[in-house]
């Protein structure tokens, strides 16, 4: 009878640098942009993970949204008013291989089919200045989202698609890039009662919008970086997505992970259910956007009066929550992806993202055991599942010996 050695594989654990936005502060990091960069890479090092997601954004004297209305402001920790180099290239990876750290991906996460053409244009140039940071630093992936245009329908968002986000991924192509993009609805990007803001939140969509993409011949530039929290918000289970993506033929969709948990509010979902708060935000006043940007922090209450963020590790164990999609079983979902997804699970990135509201210490001394304990939770998360998978798939197989029980189900009822 053939024996199977015990091979576990392992995927590999980075951190996305919005964690600690301000790592660098401004006065220092404006003048010397990859300081910013270089810091990160020892703090990353510090807090044990082995690669980070590098994040762009507009820079704050540059951006469309002032940061008093995000729920959670973005981080310019790669800098890109000035055009990223060979040189700046050189820098940032001197300082990469000085604490032994890879980059996942570059990511960016903005609006890209927003309805206003200027604001539009300022956001795809930024992107595409992404892009050749990303070809300068030997990344072959970049992550962010689709966004939507509200002057259109779910429906026509799928032709402004075609028309202005396909020649993106044809960019992509051209330098030798993936676009992943996370899944996130974004329910509190607009002060309208749209709840869906970015158009490829669910595999119903990411199958659409691929086929469209296929038509083009950029179907391999368009790949998912799943976000279990997102799944959650939405009533969804991970295994249970991952089943339909490989039942409909598309288990090659996901490319990545985020790493963030959803912890759901049952009292906040009796109040509003799954669609949020609707009325009486606080983001209006008389009927129309409040003239006061703070405000606008208020649209997110469509999301976050029903449930809160999770730092992987941060939310308590609790089988009843995971059984009713209530938390991530981040035990199953990494089963999950080994067992239903077709992935190159040693070459694949589990991205810690740091949202969980009173964790969001914006302190170095204070977040890095939070982050340390954190990383810590989902290395070892992943090596278990990694185990079980090894032993049950392959090791056992092999000697015909069965294996016990039944394990969480698809599509369970």
């Amino acid at each position: 009878m053939p024996v199977a050695s015990f091979e576990p594989k392992y995927m590999k654990v980075g951190v996305l640098t919005a964690a600690l936005q301000e790592l660098t502060p401004r006065e220092k990091r404006d003048p010397d942009p990859d300081l910013a960069i270089e810091e990160w890479a020892a703090f990353a090092r510090e807090v044990g993970a082995d690669y980070m997601q590098l994040s762009a954004a507009l820079h704050p004297s540059e951006a469309d949204v002032p940061p008093e209305a995000m729920l959670d402001p973005v981080a310019n920790t790669l800098d890109l008013r000035k055009p990223f180099d060979k040189d700046r290239a050189k820098r940032v990876q001197k300082a990469l291989d000085a604490h032994r750290l890879g980059l996942s991906d570059l990511g960016y996460f903005d609006d890209m089919l927003h309805g206003e053409p200027a604001i539009r244009k300022k956001k795809h140039d930024f992107m595409r200045r992404v892009y050749d940071a990303a070809v300068l630093l030997g990344v072959g992936a970049v992550c962010g989202f689709v966004g939507r245009n509200q002057k259109l329908s779910m429906a026509e968002n799928l032709l402004d698609f075609e028309e202005s986000f396909v020649p993106l991924l044809k960019e992509a192509k051209e330098k030798g890039l993936v676009y992943r993009v996370e899944q996130c609805p974004m329910p509190g990007w607009t002060t309208g009662d749209n709840w869906h803001n970015n158009i490829a939140y669910t595999p119903g969509t990411w199958i659409a919008l691929h086929r469209i993409c296929e038509k083009h011949g950029v179907g391999g530039q368009f790949r998912i970086h799943y976000d279990p929290s997102h799944a959650i918000l939405m009533g969804q289970d991970t295994r249970s997505i991952f089943q339909y993506l490989k039942d409909e033929g598309y288990d090659f969709l996901i490319a990545g992970f985020h790493v963030k948990g959803q912890v759901i509010d049952a009292k906040g979902v009796s109040a509003w259910g799954y669609g949020g708060q609707t009325v009486e935000r606080g983001d209006c006043i008389d009927g129309k956007p409040s003239p006061n940007a703070a405000d606008h922090l208020n649209a997110w209450k469509k999301q976050v009066v029903l449930c809160e963020h999770e730092l992987p590790g941060t939310a308590r164990h609790d089988p009843l929550a995971y059984l009713q999609n209530r938390t991530v079983d981040w035990l199953d979902h990494q089963l999950a992806a080994r067992e239903l997804l077709a992935l190159d699970v040693a070459n694949t990135d589990l991205v810690v993202e740091h949202e969980y509201p009173p964790a969001r210490v914006q302190d170095k001394a204070r977040l890095k055991p939070i982050l340390e304990g954190s990383i810590a939770f989902t290395r070892k998360i992943d090596e278990a599942a990694a185990c079980m998978y090894a032993l049950q798939r392959e090791v056992l197989p092999a000697q015909e010996i069965p294996v016990q029980g039944r394990g969480r189900e698809a599509y369970r009822s």
